[in-house]
């Protein structure tokens, strides 16, 4: 789990984050939501420790990050995985190299287990063995993503954090991206936090959802309440479409 504890951020005099205090529990995929400029992207950012905070706290299972020494912070760094928003996948190594590349870098495992596990969390993400020595862009957009998830759990962490996984993807390949971070989350027992825009994926997977707005928790529930609450801001933010307030309604 991870805790948001009264944090603020500022740059330059402007306050981005204001007072944001929210959790994020384990084994649920905790999504971050909110128009352009909120202060999503910042909020992620914080947490991960890309942004040093002007006060609060960010606690992963009660170890406060900004009181953590560089030791510590070293620990803590491979407890995560990253999905980046653009995969992030090296042109000049196969998809089996991006994901033995961690494993490499942060693991003192043998040559031939380090293949082991990277082939075992290619499987994991339905990607076939003849995908195995092509180069990224070799594949499809849906492909590298899986190849980008494969990589982000190669070192088995207990936090994943995915920025906008959805970006550039069909609705079709979306979706299939969804539910396997869901699933992997699950099966894996890992803290996931989502930021994303994309209310598609906030309504299919979205277990605990934050909504920031003008750098507050504006308001945190699951999926279900969304359809319940009474929150203008909110409710303005999901259901902007035709389509989606036609859900909405359907669902009163």
């Amino acid at each position: 789990m991870i805790e948001v504890k009264n944090v603020d951020k500022s740059f330059d005099g402007n306050q981005v984050l204001k007072n944001v205090s929210a959790v994020f529990h384990t084994g649920k995929t905790n999504m971050i939501i909110g128009a352009s400029g909120s202060g999503k992207t910042v909020l992620m950012k914080s947490i991960i420790g890309l942004h040093h905070i002007d006060n609060g706290k960010i606690e992963y299972d009660g170890r406060n990050l900004p009181d953590m020494l560089m030791g510590d912070i070293r620990i803590l760094r491979r407890e995560v995985g990253m999905l980046f928003q653009g995969s992030a996948l090296f042109d000049s190594l196969t998809v089996l190299e991006n994901v033995m590349y961690p494993l490499e870098m942060f693991s003192n495992t043998t040559k031939d287990e380090i293949i082991e596990r990277a082939r075992f969390c290619l499987k994991h993400v339905d990607l076939q063995e003849k995908a195995y020595q092509l180069a990224p862009s070799e594949i499809s957009g849906g492909m590298q993503k899986r190849v980008a998830i494969a990589r982000a759990i190669a070192l088995q962490p207990k936090y994943l954090f995915c920025d906008e996984p959805n970006s550039g993807l069909d609705p079709q390949t979306s979706l299939i991206i969804d539910r396997l971070i869901h699933d992997i989350t699950r099966e894996f027992d890992i803290t996931t936090i989502i930021n994303s825009h994309d209310m598609n994926s906030v309504m299919e997977i979205g277990e605990n959802i934050v909504f920031i707005e003008k750098g507050e928790n504006a308001w945190q529930g699951t999926k279900e309440d969304i359809f319940e609450v009474e929150n203008k801001s909110l409710n303005d933010f999901v259901f902007a479409s035709e389509l989606y307030k036609k859900v909405k309604k359907a669902n009163k």
